[in-house]
């Protein structure tokens, strides 16, 4: 199948769509600064060893949490504040979610990356705002959607004066509190794009724990090497020195004292596959 045909800027030593694999890493939220920095230095060391370009992520509001009752973040101004502090100290891009228009221009002044949501890669406004900040636009694909319309999305960020915008994959619904990743999709959506794979929301169990979404972290293996042979441009890891402490999505995270050998596994795995995909 053909791909896309340029790759897009993250930073002006950083793109995604070129021989270098990147990788999207960090706690699911911001809850403090103390956690983001020690996150964030590892992932760091670890991609530095391994030769993987390395972009912090952490939301500052978890605005489409199950219940009203769940743990939002920090909330923008304190949120941004953090991202900017760990981009400052650590010398690394910051990647976070938008949920409303408005917040777009504010969030661009500390991220180099703006996410678009899985449940509003269709928002239009949305898009246009993220577009117009001239940052790169990653946009979920929506469990609801079919990987070949991901091309619309990707056209109102484009067509909007904004070339840098990537899709991630994330799995599509199957039946209640259950996903599956459609592997075909990698492909599809490399058309239009570069793509990275969520091996985080891959596994998850949307809804799936009474009131909050649970997850099957046993199997972010087997989808991440799968993607990798498929062929991807990048990864979206959450990660976290104690999941089953944290605020959001703990169940689908990968504990922070096993990154390095979950990315040395994939980076071989990618490596190898890259001889087989365009």
């Amino acid at each position: 199948m053909e791909k896309f045909s340029d790759p897009v800027r993250i930073t002006d030593s950083i793109e995604l769509g070129n021989d270098k694999l990147v990788l999207f890493s960090g706690p699911c939220a911001a809850e403090s600064l103390e956690l983001c920095v020690e996150v964030g230095e590892k992932v760091k060391s670890i991609c530095q060893k391994l030769d993987i370009a390395y972009v912090f992520k952490a939301s500052f509001d978890k605005a489409n949490r199950t219940s009203v009752n769940s743990y939002r973040g920090q909330g923008l101004e304190k949120g941004l504040k953090i991202l900017e502090t760990v981009k400052s100290k650590l010398n690394v891009p910051v990647v976070t979610d938008i949920h409303e228009s408005y917040q777009a221009a504010e969030v661009a002044t500390v991220a180099d990356v703006l996410q678009i949501p899985a449940f509003l890669c269709r928002q239009t406004d949305l898009l246009i705002a993220a577009a117009e900040t001239g940052k790169m636009v990653k946009v979920k694909r929506g469990q609801f959607m079919a990987p070949e319309d991901m091309q619309y999305a990707v056209s109102k960020v484009k067509d909007s004066g904004n070339p840098n915008v990537c899709l991630t994959e994330r799995g599509v619904s199957f039946g209640y509190h259950n996903l599956v990743v459609d592997m075909r999709a990698l492909p599809t959506m490399r058309q239009f794009a570069p793509v990275v794979f969520d091996v985080t929301h891959s596994v998850q169990q949307p809804g799936g724990m009474g009131g909050t979404s649970g997850g099957q972290r046993q199997f972010a293996p087997f989808l991440a090497r799968a993607a990798a042979a498929v062929g991807v441009d990048g990864f979206f890891i959450e990660t976290h020195p104690n999941p089953s402490k944290a605020l959001s999505d703990g169940p689908n995270m990968i504990p922070l004292n096993e990154m390095e050998g979950f990315l040395k596994m994939l980076k071989e795995v990618w490596t190898l596959g890259r001889q087989y995909v365009n």
